[in-house]
C-alpha cells in the first residue's frame, strides 16, 4: 500500500504537549505522519520543554520530545518513531508542497493567531503554511487548532475564512466533564477532539455517555 501521511504542522503558539499529544496518538493508531515544526515553535518548544529540536538531529529530539509527560517529566512515553518523515520548514519544494503528494490531511496544533492568518490570506511564507494551502485546495482535511487567547476580530476573520474554505477549528479547549485528575487528561481531551476531527481512532478521553456525574471525583 502507498504511504499517505497525515501532516502535522507545529506552529509557534505555546501547546507543544498538545502536538506531542496528538503525533502520538496518531502514530499509535497506526497512521504516517509528515512532521513540519516551525522555526518559531521550536523557540516555543525549547521555552517549554527545554529540548532544542534541530533538522539534523530531529529522530533524537522527536523522541526525546514525544517521551515526555504534559507535565515535563521524561521517558513517560515509549514512542515508535519510524512511520515519521520529517520535513524542514524551508523546504519549499519538499513532498507537501505539493498537491500531487498524497496525503491524509493536515492538522495544526497548536496553531498561532499568525499561522492562521497566513493560511487564511493564502500565504505561503514556509512550508506550514504551503502544505496548509495546498490541503485546502485539494479538498482535503484541515484541523487547526487555535490555541492563543483573546482573540481579537481580525482573527475571528481569519477563522471565519478558514470554516469558509472547508477547514474544522479546534479551540485548544479542554473540558472537564470526562473527570481529569491530571494535566496529561487535560491535554489528551484537546488532543483528542482534534483527532476526532480528522476521524482518526483514540482512546485519549472518557467519552460523554448522557449520566451526570460519571465525571466527578468524591473522597471516601
Amino acid at each position: 500500500m502507498p504511504r499517505t501521511p497525515w501532516i502535522v504542522g507545529v506552529s509557534g503558539a505555546s501547546g507543544t504537549p498538545y502536538a506531542a499529544a496528538v503525533l502520538r496518538a496518531l502514530l499509535d493508531a497506526g497512521e504516517s505522519v509528515d512532521l513540519v515544526v516551525s522555526r518559531a515553535s521550536r523557540l516555543t518548544l525549547l521555552d517549554e520543554t527545554g529540548i532544542s529540536f534541530r533538522d539534523a538531529h530531529w529522530q533524537s529530539d522527536l523522541r526525546e520530545w514525544l517521551s515526555l509527560g504534559a507535565d515535563g517529566k521524561p521517558d513517560t512515553f515509549s514512542v515508535d518513531i519510524d512511520a515519521v518523515r520529517h520535513w524542514s520548514p524551508g523546504d519549499l519544494a519538499a513532498g507537501p508542497s505539493s498537491g500531487s503528494y498524497p496525503t491524509k490531511g493536515m492538522l495544526i496544533v497548536p496553531a498561532s493567531t499568525a499561522s492562521v492568518a497566513g493560511v487564511a490570506l493564502g500565504l505561503s511564507k514556509d512550508l506550514l503554511q504551503r502544505a496548509a494551502s495546498v490541503t485546502l485546495k485539494e479538498d482535503r482535511k484541515l484541523i487547526v487548532a487555535v490555541r492563543e487567547t483573546p482573540l481579537n476580530g481580525q482573527t475571528l476573520r481569519h477563522l471565519v475564512t478558514l470554516d469558509d474554505a472547508g477547514a474544522t477549528v479546534v479551540p485548544a479547549s479542554p473540558a472537564f466533564y470526562a473527570g481529569a485528575t491530571h494535566i496529561q487528561d487535560l491535554v489528551d481531551f484537546v488532543a483528542g477532539r482534534v483527532l476526532d476531527a480528522a476521524g482518526v481512532p483514540h482512546r485519549l478521553y472518557r467519552r460523554w455517555q448522557g449520566e451526570l456525574g460519571g465525571g466527578a471525583h468524591r473522597d471516601g
